[in-house]
């Protein structure tokens, strides 16, 4: 998996690229950590995701407590927004 971070004013873009799966979800969260706790608005641009699993769900959950529920997903396939539908992930995230 490949992460792109974008930062914009105080917003954070972190764009993946790949499979966010046992093996890349610690990637994903060494990005997160590396934003500190003072990161005001987080967005995760999923538009060239290609698979999600419940290691990068944990990822995903625990990105939206650190921001206090500030967490913006988008781009989501149709393939991720199932798995978020059968985990009952998305009705917790803000997906756009």
């Amino acid at each position: 998996m490949e992460i792109t971070k974008t930062v914009d004013g105080d917003k954070t873009v972190l764009a993946l690229e790949g499979w966010l799966d046992t093996k890349t979800a610690p990637e994903l969260g060494a990005a997160i950590d590396e934003l500190g706790d003072d990161v005001q608005a987080l967005e995760l641009d999923f538009a060239k995701l290609e698979y999600v699993s419940s290691a990068g769900i944990r990822q995903i959950v625990a990105a939206h407590k650190k921001t206090g529920g500030r967490l913006v997903v988008r781009n989501v396939s149709p393939e991720v927004q199932e798995v978020f539908r059968l985990t009952g992930v998305g009705n917790r995230l803000n997906i756009v």
